[in-house]
């Protein structure tokens, strides 16, 4: 007798963009294909939205500001309580919910958790994420150096966290942003774990360094690039994602250890 597969739901929150970050959550999510089934649905672009029947649920990045009022915003965020109050008022039964970079920075306003402001420049490239105290204890990060890289891409963050808040809500930061000696400039938050469901990062866990490599040999992303950052810029990320300590070793742990961290949870006698 076969047993019932887990349901994820993909939350695309792209705004019909084209972009990389889907294709690769897609793929780690297919690499537990004889666990789970899945359903994309596009949220901003379509204002699709899954019911709560589902068991995992990823929440993509996406571009431009996280304070934007869309017409997606309330019935999604509507989603995020109510998976939020299920979990609270469930003693057994949880849902397990990952939000990456927009989806995390949407999340982390609505539950004031801090300051959302835009940066003074875009943070972009394969750059080091710091662990906190709490971080190098949490399991989503098990396995990763101190710091790890990953691809960051953004032009808000969250930083000033209200540590009151934080308390209340039973949430912990689990990783800052480089160090930046050199200037006078509060770090950003990148990873939060909201509960023991409830997770998400600021930078990019699910990209893998064929797929972007590809997209930025393409001259006219290449050009792109080295026309906002710099030629150095360029090929400092693209040595980067030859290295097999940095990005491709954040996309093997962080977002597979959540989703087989999640089932285990949820049927602890069918994971091993």
């Amino acid at each position: 007798m076969l047993k019932e597969k887990f349901k994820v739901a993909i939350l695309d929150m792209n705004n019909d963009q084209p972009n990389q970050g889907l294709r690769c959550i897609a793929d780690i999510v297919r690499g537990f294909e004889d666990e789970v089934d899945y359903t994309i649905f596009n949220v901003r672009g379509a204002l699709e939205l899954p019911d709560t029947s589902y068991d995992i649920y990823i929440s993509s990045g996406g571009p431009d500001s996280p304070l934007e009022d869309g017409p997606w915003r309330i019935p999604y965020l509507n989603l995020v309580q109510e998976l939020w109050d299920f979990n609270k008022n469930s003693e057994h039964q949880k849902k397990f919910m990952f939000f990456i970079c927009y989806s995390f920075q949407v999340v982390c306003d609505y539950f004031k958790l801090g300051e959302m402001k835009p940066r003074g420049s875009t943070s972009f490239g394969v750059l080091p994420i710091h662990k906190t105290k709490r971080g190098l204890k949490d399991p989503l990060l098990k396995g990763l150096d101190d710091p790890f890289y990953a691809v960051d891409s953004r032009d808000w963050q969250l930083v000033q966290p209200r540590l009151k808040t934080f308390k209340e809500h039973g949430a912990s930061i689990l990783s800052l942003e480089k160090l930046r000696s050199h200037v006078d400039y509060e770090r950003a938050i990148m990873a939060v774990r909201f509960s023991p469901e409830f997770v998400g990062t600021q930078f990019h866990p699910e990209a893998d360094p064929i797929g972007m490599k590809a997209h930025f040999l393409a001259d006219a992303n290449k050009h792109r690039v080295i026309a906002n950052f710099g030629e150095e810029k360029y090929d400092d990320m693209m040595d980067k994602m030859d290295d097999p300590d940095k990005i491709m070793k954040t996309h093997r742990i962080i977002l597979p250890q959540f989703i087989r961290s999640a089932m285990k949870q949820l049927a602890p006698e069918l994971i091993s």
